[in-house]
């Protein structure tokens, strides 16, 4: 009877958990900082299924951070629908998590900013917040179309914490044409 409840235990303990995303930006995120025209310049996910083709649904290609007057952030992205490169809007809503943003793509998500210098690069995540662990992307985004391999290393050394199995990298030609890779 005691091995059982320890099996049980540890079952719902193991199921329960969460992916621990982590961050190395300062408490208090500036999305003013953070506003402006931004590149795609890689992104990893943890399925295979989230980014493997052109229409797969978080292949999406980040255009424009706009930051509101609540310190919410409209993120303008690109995206391939019905055979053309589609821009859409979504808001990433503030919650009490510093630089963790409610998101209303493809079902209810968080958006974390995992590190960001303001000028040159800010690393972003995607979580299913139904199902933790099961859907997770993340991008490296660039102000210039200059690969910086410095930064490039950074963001790599920073998916090594997470559950990561596909790994897109862009030259600045393809992180041009967004849609179009």
């Amino acid at each position: 009877m005691k091995c059982l409840v320890l099996a049980l235990s540890v079952a719902l303990v193991c199921g329960t958990q969460a992916i621990f995303v982590p961050r190395t930006i300062p408490e208090d995120l500036d999305v003013q900082k953070v506003a402006g025209t931004w590149y795609s310049m890689a992104m990893a996910a943890s399925s295979i299924a989230l980014l493997n083709t052109e229409r797969a649904p978080l292949r999406v290609f980040v255009k424009e951070l706009r930051p509101t007057p609540e310190k919410n952030l409209e993120i303008v992205l690109n995206r391939w629908e019905d055979g053309s490169c589609a821009e859409r809007k979504i808001l990433a809503e503030k919650t009490e998590v510093p630089a963790e943003f409610k998101i209303n793509y493809l079902g209810e998500n968080k958006l974390h900013v995992l590190d960001t210098d303001y000028e040159n690069y800010v690393f972003l995540c995607m979580e299913n917040a139904a199902t933790p662990g099961q859907g997770l992307a993340c991008q490296y985004l660039a102000r210039t179309l200059t690969v910086d391999e410095g930064v490039m290393e950074k963001f790599n050394t920073a998916l090594k914490l997470l559950p990561v199995h596909i790994w897109l990298r862009f030259t600045p030609t393809q992180a041009k044409e967004r849609c179009l890779v």
